[in-house]
């Protein structure tokens, strides 16, 4: 199959899922880039179509559509159209994925789709076993998060909750670390030992991590900085942390 003209049918409802509301409504997201469709299908993750540029085959033939780099361009959001964009059904993750792990992270608030995707791709790095996110966050389906993950999207299980209720039944067994800056009964980071079952619970960057989750915690936890800094970027603040669980 080919298709050349960015007004084709099939690409506008694509385009369309560079939207939020459409990725909810269909449960289908867009994979930007070669190595991102590659790790997909590897994790067996639903490939309905894959629109690549002329001349490249490297994917299920019925699958593949040939086009252009302006369609590619009208339905990416990246700074520079890529090769290849795929359409997938989106990964349904539940709470029973995440009931046998060990090390979990939580993030609240998280806006910056970037940072999330950067997150993701740290988790899976160092052994991380599932990520909640936890009241109003980014879309973990936005594009741009999906391309942060650099093909890491489903290596780590990520579950959404709203609930403090909810969150409360599934992690009170848990020892549950509030990431805080420095201040009184806050443990550095170099002299934490974590428990065998761990919640390390992340703010936004602008806010923090909220009165009700800083009561739930039953530890808080500072990085160790220079005087002169006075924070870390999120995603740097975990991958620390992460790096932390990963050597005790």
């Amino acid at each position: 199959m080919k298709i050349t003209s960015v007004n084709n049918d099939l690409v506008k409802e694509t385009a369309k899922l560079l939207r939020g509301k459409y990725r909810d409504e269909t449960g289908l997201f867009l994979i930007e880039g070669e190595k991102g469709v590659k790790e997909a299908i590897s994790a067996g993750v639903n490939i309905e179509r894959i629109f690549v540029l002329e001349g490249i085959k490297d994917y299920p033939k019925e699958k593949i559509i040939e086009t252009t780099e302006a369609v590619l361009s009208k339905i990416s959001d990246a700074k520079s159209a890529p090769k290849v964009v795929a359409v997938a059904q989106q990964v349904k993750t539940e709470v029973n994925d995440i009931k046998k792990a060990k090390r979990v992270i939580l993030l609240e608030g998280i806006k910056d789709a970037g940072n999330l995707g950067t997150i993701l791709r740290t988790a899976s790095a160092f052994g991380i076993d599932g990520i909640v996110l936890y009241g109003d966050t980014v879309d973990l389906y936005n594009p741009k998060c999906v391309r942060s993950t650099v093909g890491c999207l489903w290596k780590t299980p990520v579950i959404k909750v709203n609930d403090f209720k909810e969150l409360k039944n599934i992690f009170t067994p848990y020892e549950r670390v509030a990431t805080l800056p420095a201040r009184i009964n806050v443990i550095k980071l170099e002299n934490y030992i974590p428990s065998e079952k761990v919640l390390i619970m992340f703010g936004s960057e602008a806010d923090g991590l909220s009165e009700e989750l800083k009561n739930f915690a039953t530890k808080n936890v500072t990085i160790e900085m220079a005087e002169n800094v006075e924070s870390l970027n999120l995603s740097i603040s975990v991958g620390v942390v992460a790096y932390k669980l990963k050597q005790v």
